[in-house]
């Protein structure tokens, strides 16, 4: 199997449990945080839902200089549109990769924000990373909506509340 090849099933498995955790996020809860430091819900569910775009951004370009691009926050109102914005990226992430040679993961891609260099890797590393982001992300967003008391869906097997565990 190619690399881009598991990319994409990578993408498509886990879609279905991000999609699943989105979809349970309330509009009503969407400035709550659990600590003055940590995210509201809506910048968290933000920010998964926006990571699928990285693909295509590693995919086409050589770098993302904060500098240069600084960070726009995107605006949504409703559980609704932040899901919506999850579907874009996530077939907008599909077309890149599809387009993509496996040449093309070996060639380096730099994070930055000017003169400071965060990181240099390979294409395929940012891809790896990006997906590694989504995972880790709506872990925490899965927290977030358990400190709310709202039943969690199950990722990679059914979760103690559907289970009837507790």
């Amino acid at each position: 199997m190619t690399m881009i090849a598991m990319f994409l099933k990578e993408l498509d498995q886990e879609a279905v449990s991000t999609r699943k955790m989105l979809s349970i996020v309330p509009d009503e809860k969407f400035n709550w945080q659990p600590h003055p430091r940590s995210m509201t819900v809506l910048t968290l569910a933000k920010h998964i839902a926006e990571l699928p775009s990285w693909v295509g951004l590693a995919l086409t370009t050589s770098e993302l200089d904060f500098a240069a691009t600084p960070y726009e926050p995107l605006k949504v109102n409703s559980t609704v549109e932040l899901l919506e914005v999850f579907e874009k990226n996530i077939e907008d992430a599909k077309a890149h990769l599809l387009a993509a040679s496996e040449e093309q993961l070996n060639d380096n891609w730099t994070l930055r924000n000017g003169d400071t260099i965060y990181s240099t890797t390979p294409k395929s590393e940012t891809i790896r990373h990006a997906y590694c982001q989504i995972v880790h992300h709506r872990a925490q967003l899965g927290v977030f909506l358990r400190l709310l008391d709202i039943p969690i869906p199950g990722c990679y097997g059914p979760s103690a509340d559907e289970m009837g565990l507790y």
